[in-house]
């Protein structure tokens, strides 16, 4: 039983990223962040720019799959850093919000399952995220191994300014490589896991209001909606609205720069898996096959959280529309009308503003993606 819909690992999380509010060592986190990743994306890209026009692809894919993710973890820390006043406010509603059902007990019971539900995808969905760096490290060690070649192969595809393939320096680079991608992909698993639970957040929220809707127009009494208690109703769904709108403008880009990312690397992947299937590539498909199950959870919990989000705004109408309004007075009715009405402009998340998140644009990325690797495949 929780008693807060922010599980402790997001909030660990959003702490080290620089994100929390009134933390004292935010701006510290945010530099250290801002050096790392500028750094590793230089080495990265060097490396891809000087290996463009390599024979084999795989290697080529595989680096282009781990250098895209970095990039979208820096669109990612970049819009909730510039957004941070949207993000505190998004948390003080969902204190307010908890604030507020402490003496109800039917919506104290709806906000605590949502935030046990919460607290299962987000360990879930964090922990999948550190598996996947975990087995694709298992993987680059292996293939080091059971090639048996002089050059050591980093975790990290980089073109460094030194050498690092003797010893001190490999075993130096390898550990930082390791604790840095195993810090970033905890972090986007983080910041995917906030998505959920906000979302589901909202979804409560919905719920709550549906209730209470019912319970003022049930068969069990005679229905009567006063000034207060449907202007108590209208407010809530007020709030609700502006709470999504809230995580709307915060994902709204993030969910563009999620499109294009892993629509090239969930094709960069599937080329690789591909291409090992029936050779002795065990080891390239070790690492790439869990990596390969997260970058398409990612895209599905975006795209979920639009569709959800659709589908629970509608639900608000249909509990509306199925009570016992027709036994109301006229002017009662009119009220309960214009719920129903602003409830038929669906709650959603988009892709840069220009079309709504949903289990359609999953399914175009897939097919997008598997048409990308027929093509590299036929090369």
């Amino acid at each position: 039983m929780f008693a807060n819909t922010i599980t402790r690992s997001i909030e660990i999380g959003l702490r080290v990223a620089g994100i929390w509010p009134n933390v004292s060592y935010t701006i510290a986190s945010r530099l250290l962040w801002t050096m790392t990743m500028i750094a590793a994306q230089t080495f990265q890209y060097r490396h891809m720019v000087l290996h463009l026009h390599s024979e084999d692809l795989s290697p080529l894919m595989d680096g282009l799959s781990a250098t895209l993710s970095y990039s979208l973890l820096c669109v990612k820390l970049i819009v909730f850093w510039t957004k941070q006043r949207i993000f505190h406010d998004v948390l003080r509603v969902i204190a307010t919000d908890w604030k507020e059902c402490e003496d109800v007990g039917e919506a104290l019971c709806t906000m605590t399952s949502v935030a046990n539900l919460c607290h299962r995808f987000s360990n879930s969905i964090i922990g999948l995220h550190s598996m996947a760096v975990l087995f694709y490290c298992i993987g680059v060690v292996a293939l080091s191994n059971h090639d048996g070649i002089a050059e050591r192969e980093l975790f990290l595809k980089m073109e460094l300014p030194f050498e690092s393939g003797t010893s001190p320096v490999y075993e130096l680079v390898m550990t930082t490589q390791f604790l840095h991608q195993m810090t970033s992909a905890t972090v986007i698993g983080v910041l995917s896991a906030l998505l959920v639970t906000l979302v589901l957040h909202a979804g409560g929220q919905i719920d709550i209001l549906r209730e209470r809707l019912l319970e003022i127009l049930s068969k069990d009494k005679k229905p009567t909606m006063s000034t207060i208690t449907i202007g108590s109703l209208i407010q809530r769904h007020q709030n609700i609205i502006i709470f999504t709108e809230k995580i709307e403008s915060l994902y709204s880009y993030i969910a563009l720069a999620q499109f294009i990312s892993n629509t090239v690397v969930i094709c960069c992947l599937g080329f690789i898996i591909v291409n090992s299937i029936g050779t002795e590539g065990s080891s390239m498909i070790i690492r790439s096959l869990l990596f390969y199950v997260v970058i398409n959870l990612e895209a599905f919990i975006f795209c979920f959280a639009g569709e959800y989000l659709s589908m629970k705004s509608k639900m608000i109408g249909d509990a509306a529309y199925e009570s016992l309004w027709y036994d109301l007075t006229p002017s009662e009715t009119r009220i309960l009308l214009f719920l129903i009405m602003r409830s038929q402009k669906q709650l959603t998340i988009t892709v840069g503003r220009f079309t709504n998140l949903s289990l359609q644009q999953f399914a175009n990325i897939i097919k997008l993606s598997a048409s990308y690797v027929s093509v590299l495949l036929a090369l």
